[in-house]
């Protein structure tokens, strides 16, 4: 099992296992078939990370459905996205490796998830600068909504309804040692312990040992004022 949970991040439900992992790709790479017949002019390309590893299973499964398999391409949009400044002094850049032209050829972007839309929008700006394809085509594995830009999937795993609180992690045996998709929700957060209460009962244990105070002896002095005041 994968060890990247998010910190403060707890698991709330598994939605894809291994099996129905396997069955929405299947899927997804026919559907491709069934738009783009002429796969030797298709270009599937992954957006790093685990877009790349979905690009060569869908490839694998067009392969064995059409007999062509399809070029496959990694894309790497680190200097590419619109926050780039906020990632950190040194990003860390695996590169993007597309075999062959792009040129009047449909390339067909694969990635894990689809949220808001700029993760997409930067891999359009960097296809743009390898050349000019015929088409440009977007497969999701899993589309979770909450757009930010008019981008749209042409091929989708599955579409959920999510919060912006939620995460939705993909997980592949080739980045991750395993197969599925869960949801992840954030984990309260843990209550702070009680002060503790002052020792009460002690102090009372201890004032209840104290000896009282003698009542005064009003009987006696009456009789003395009496005695003086007789003649």
């Amino acid at each position: 099992m994968t060890t990247r949970m998010p910190a403060g991040f707890r698991e709330r439900q598994e939605l894809m296992d291994e099996s129905r992992l396997a069955r929405t790709l299947s899927r997804m790479a026919h559907e491709i078939l069934e738009r783009e017949p002429e796969v030797a002019r298709t270009v599937l390309v992954g957006v790093r990370t685990r877009g790349v590893p979905l690009a060569r299973r869908l490839a694998d499964l067009m392969a064995e459905a059409s007999g062509v398999r399809p070029v496959v391409g990694a894309l790497d949009i680190t200097l590419y996205r619109d926050d780039l400044t906020t990632v950190g002094p040194q990003p860390v850049i695996k590169g993007t490796d597309i075999p062959c032209s792009i040129d009047g050829r449909t390339v067909v972007l694969v990635d894990d998830v689809l949220y808001t839309g700029r993760t997409v929008r930067a891999a359009l700006d960097e296809l743009i600068d390898f050349g000019r394809p015929a088409r440009i085509e977007l497969a999701v594995l899993v589309d979770r909504g909450h757009r930010e830009l008019p981008i749209r999937a042409d091929f989708v795993g599955r579409t959920l309804s999510t919060t912006r609180q939620e995460v939705v992690q993909v997980e592949l045996a080739e980045e991750d040692r395993a197969d599925r998709v869960v949801l992840l929700e954030r984990a309260p957060a843990p209550r702070a312990r009680p002060a503790p209460t002052p020792p009460r009962v002690a102090k009372r244990w201890r004032d209840s040992r104290r000896k009282p105070k003698a009542k005064p002896k009003t009987g006696s002095r009456t009789r003395k004022r009496t005695r003086r005041g007789t003649p």
